[in-house]
């Protein structure tokens, strides 16, 4: 009996000692894998090849977060980069067009010619479709020196408000378009236009002084 009480004793340690050993063996097995944790926050092998059940599914850590997530390990639940905002479309600002007509007057003159009223559809009313909207329109008449200064006054009125009606005629609303007459001031040509070259020659000379300015202001299409 003693010769077995003795055997089972030096069972009982081997197998005490085998699963100490054991034991520490797969202590030490989860220590080395804890060494391999991802700190992207999955397990990985010696390889870096993250570990994956029989699914498939990879092993995450304690601290995993979605925002962890990979291409390979739950793509579908890393957060989604805020799309880039729309760039807004450039606001148009208001544009201001400035047109210079001569030629539509004759010598002491205030009536458009057939001439005159081509010249102005070209030269403004194909210009005004440039806007979406208008805000104003000024008409600004001119003349030359010939003459008194209140009579030449009187003449440049004249003559926006001619140019006034015709834009008007054209479709132009009228509550858009003020008129202004400059008389004989703000020349465009004055020197070279001196008075003992004779009449008939100054008139020549000085027809450009002879003019409308269109300034209109409004937004562009």
């Amino acid at each position: 009996m003693g010769g077995v009480v003795k055997t089972f004793k030096v069972l009982l340690a081997g197998a005490l000692a085998a699963g100490l050993a054991l034991s520490a063996v797969s202590f030490h097995a989860l220590g080395a894998a804890h060494a391999m944790q991802s700190k992207d926050g999955y397990w990985v092998n010696s390889g870096k090849t993250v570990w994956k059940n029989g699914s498939g599914q990879c092993w995450q850590s304690g601290y995993w977060t979605p925002a962890m997530a990979t291409a390979e390990c739950g793509a579908d639940l890393k957060p989604m980069k805020p799309k880039a905002p729309m760039a807004k479309p450039a606001m148009k600002k208001a544009k201001t067009l400035k047109i210079t007509s001569t030629q539509l007057f004759g010598f002491n003159k205030s009536v458009l010619t057939s001439e005159a009223k081509g010249r102005l559809d070209r030269e403004v009313l194909a210009r005004l479709n440039e806007f979406a909207t208008i805000k104003f329109i000024n008409v600004s008449g001119y003349t030359d020196r010939i003459g008194s200064a209140q009579y030449n006054q009187k003449l440049s009125e004249r003559r926006a408000n001619a140019v006034k009606s015709y834009l008007v005629s054209k479709g132009v609303a009228t509550s858009r378009i003020e008129t202004y007459g400059y008389g004989e001031t703000y020349p465009a040509k004055n020197s070279g236009c001196p008075d003992k070259i004779g009449r008939k020659a100054l008139i020549e000379c000085l027809a450009p002084n002879r003019r409308v300015v269109v300034e209109a202001n409004g937004m562009p299409k």
